[in-house]
């Protein structure tokens, strides 16, 4: 049978536990920190600035080309309006030729607005003005404010 032996500190004993606190390696002082922030700090306000500058003429740029669109959009959206009003009237024509009394933009040649000049123009409405066009559109006008 074997012997067991104790185990025992060495002899002399163990050295000392150091639990004195060790303070962390300072790298920089508060001095450094502050040149180096005010020098950070100086690095972005330029960088921002000269691209503030540049976003800035970049932005001229763009509504500069939009003013000069503005006024081709709207001509051609009035062009698509009035075409789209004289195709109703072409069909109205169309549709109404056989009966009797009917006379095109009258109501069996009554005036719908007495109280306007003859040669203005009264926009119709949204279903009046898609009554002889594609359904598609008619839904797809009068539901864009659901889908924005």
């Amino acid at each position: 049978m074997a012997t067991h032996t104790q185990d025992l500190p060495p002899k002399g004993g163990y050295s000392p536990i150091n639990f004195k606190r060790i303070p962390a390696r300072s790298y920089f002082s508060g001095l450094h920190i502050f040149i180096g922030y005010g020098i950070a700090t100086a690095i972005g306000s330029y960088a921002y600035y000269h691209t503030h500058k540049v976003i800035k003429k970049e932005e001229i740029e763009m509504r500069s080309g939009e003013f000069a669109l503005l006024p081709l959009l709207f001509a051609e959206r009035d062009r698509a309006f009035l075409k789209q009003v004289r195709a109703n009237r072409e069909e109205e024509e169309k549709l109404m030729a056989n009966v009797e009394g009917w006379e095109t933009g009258t109501y069996y040649g009554e005036p719908i607005y007495k109280t306007v000049p003859k040669n203005k123009l009264i926009d119709p409405i949204i279903q009046e003005f898609y009554a002889h066009g594609p359904s598609k559109a008619l839904t797809r006008q009068a539901f864009f404010s659901s889908w924005v």
